[in-house]
């Protein structure tokens, strides 16, 4: 089986939707879905393949001495990836052909989804930064396009463009810290990279931020996380591939994939430090924020930027095991919660407030069982995935030097069950409160059925299967870790869970409306105003500059230069048309005679 057709299959498929298909919409989504299925196999079958290091290498660019390549890494860690890539890629594309049945726009979303299919299996399978970034790059256009699916709705088009944007600064970042570590180490190539025992530890955490600040963008770190919730404006089978499975998790892998290439040269730098809290503090403001959102896509959005934390958090921590191992149950359950929010939606007539839903359980009895088991595995039910991988993170934190880090991730872990169980109440239980929701029943198989498939690995992916999942043989053995054994990090996993179920039956079970009003909350509902604080900071910044260019082009260029010349110009020739061209023959014949005189001068002695 030849690895290059996991590139192959999903750009042949966006190229011939683009080029031929846009007018035929059932034949797109066919060729697309068909076309992921095939990778999706591919996958399957090169999973146990030996390859060698960077399969079917070619030269891409060649200058002297300097040699890049582009081929496919294929190791335990990308494999792995490329299963939760394409795995959920293939659910997200069946369940599509119901949800975006009668959109005008089918076939042109169907090939945005195969191009987002062909660029991130470029970042997964590269073999160097340079390659990486090129496909990084994509991804964040196929992501632009996808957010923006229904640009005639302005919300829709601003959340594209800010996502755009916000990325676009922490590409900036990837792009000076792929430079400033090929300058330290010599190389791009992640199986050569190796750091000078000369080098600077300063240079060394700087390169290893500006490496980082791309991972925020596309992760969604604080402070670059604000786009992930807007990004929501998009179709929900969006939301379900990029938003929570696939493209934020690309930072997180990325993160990986370069500790792994400097392998025993991580040392104790401060940059990881410092991407610790910054993935701390980005879970626990998105928890926070979590607790009072209404619309049930932000709700999971929130709680994607959170989970995202745990993970940057572990990298952070050196414990690279437990950030990948998390990423992979992560993607399962998370995106059976985003495909049944779409499922949802759909059947209360494309209405995403929680608060007009209610007794949907009795109406939905296949979406809503599948939607609680993604919750229960999110909130690290016993024996569910997210427990294992969750309480690795927590012994990773508590052996850690800080303390701070262990208890933020249990605070983390009962705003999640919190939160997810309001609105579970809210969403499943109690009374119709809207007409969508008195409407609402089952969706159709081909929507309910991949919501199916992932709760399987949404129960059981932490149990089984796991030691072949976590990444390398540079990374310590799972095993030991996972298993749940009597110890602090598996009672604050515990408590955490008892504390917010607890609190969440209190405040929500049975409840009509939202019945905390403490302006605290209010706060957090208001996202702590991060986004307000970022328009006022980019109003005023844009109106300062704009006076200043209105100063610098009136006054300076207007008035002094352009004008100033102009003035200049008339006034000297005023001079000589009123002094020189009087029509006074007297005076016209003194300056011939002193004009003769002074030629006789130069020519007899020069």
């Amino acid at each position: 089986m030849n690895p290059w057709l996991l590139f192959i299959l999903p750009l042949a498929s966006a190229a011939i939707i683009q080029l031929g298909l846009k007018r035929h919409a059932f034949f797109s989504s066919i060729l697309s879905t068909a076309s992921v299925v095939a990778t999706f196999v591919v996958t399957l079958m090169l999973f146990n393949y030996k390859a060698p290091e960077g399969v079917l290498p070619y030269d891409w660019i060649t200058v002297g001495d300097f040699k890049l390549q582009i081929g496919i890494q294929l190791d335990q860690l990308s494999k792995g990836m490329m299963v939760v890539v394409t795995g959920i890629g293939m659910l997200v594309h069946i369940f599509s052909l119901g949800y975006m049945k009668d959109d005008a726009a089918k076939a042109r979303f169907f090939g945005n989804l195969s191009m987002f299919m062909f660029s991130m299996t470029g970042i997964v399978l590269a073999t160097n930064f340079i390659m990486m970034f090129v496909f990084w790059e994509l991804v964040g256009l196929s992501s632009y396009l996808l957010i923006g699916h229904w640009y005639q709705k302005d919300s829709a088009a601003d959340a594209a463009k800010k996502a755009f944007i916000t990325n676009r600064i922490g590409d900036f970042l990837f792009m000076a810290g792929i430079l400033l570590f090929w300058g330290i180490s010599g190389t791009f190539v992640f199986s050569e990279m190796a750091i000078p025992g000369a080098v600077s530890s300063c240079l060394l955490g700087v390169s290893i931020l500006c490496i980082f600040g791309g991972a925020m963008g596309k992760s969604a770190q604080f402070p670059l996380h604000v786009w992930l919730p807007d990004a929501m404006e998009g179709p929900t089978p969006v939301s379900a591939l990029i938003h929570a499975a696939t493209m934020v998790a690309a930072g997180v892998y990325m993160l990986v994939r370069f500790q792994l290439s400097l392998g025993a040269d991580l040392s104790a730098n401060f940059a990881w430090e410092v991407i610790s809290w910054i993935g701390g503090i980005t879970a626990l403001l998105a928890a926070l924020m979590a607790t009072q959102q209404d619309d049930i896509k932000k709700v999971l959005a929130y709680s994607t930027l959170s989970q995202l934390g745990y993970m940057v958090m572990a990298v952070g921590l050196l414990a690279g095991e437990a950030a990948m191992f998390h990423l992979y149950t992560h993607a399962w359950f998370k995106g059976l919660l985003f495909l049944g929010s779409g499922a949802i939606i759909y059947a209360c007539h494309h209405e995403q407030d929680a608060w007009k839903m209610g007794g949907l359980f009795k109406k939905m009895p296949i979406t809503s069982t599948t939607f609680i088991i993604g919750t229960l595995a999110l909130i690290a039910f016993p024996l569910t995935s997210g427990f294992y991988s969750k309480e690795m993170i927590l012994e990773a934190a508590l052996h850690h030097s800080h303390p701070t880090f262990f208890w933020i991730a249990a605070g983390v872990a009962a705003l999640t069950t919190f939160y997810m169980l309001r609105l579970v109440f809210i969403v499943f239980f109690g009374k119709a409160r809207a007409h969508g929701a008195e409407e609402a029943k089952e969706v159709g198989p081909i929507m309910w059925v991949p919501l199916a498939l992932l709760a399987i690995p949404a129960l059981v992916a932490g149990s089984l299967g796991a030691k072949q999942l976590v990444p390398h043989p540079g990374f310590a053995e799972v095993a030991p870790h996972i298993a749940p054994h009597a110890g602090l990090a598996l009672y604050a996993s515990i408590g955490s869970l008892i504390i917010g179920s607890v609190l969440a039956y209190v405040f929500y079970w049975g409840k009509d409306s939202e019945t905390i009003n403490n302006p605290l909350f209010k706060v957090f509902r208001n996202k702590f105003y991060i986004d307000e604080i970022y328009a006022s900071i980019v109003k005023w910044t844009q109106d300062l500059l704009a006076a200043i260019a209105q100063f610098v082009d009136e006054f300076v260029i207007g008035s002094l230069c352009v004008g100033g010349l102009a003035r200049s110009a008339t006034g000297l020739g005023n001079i000589f048309r009123k002094k020189f061209q009087s029509g006074d023959l007297q005076r016209y014949a003194f300056l011939m005679g002193i004009g003769s005189a002074l030629v006789i001068y130069f020519t007899v002695f020069f």
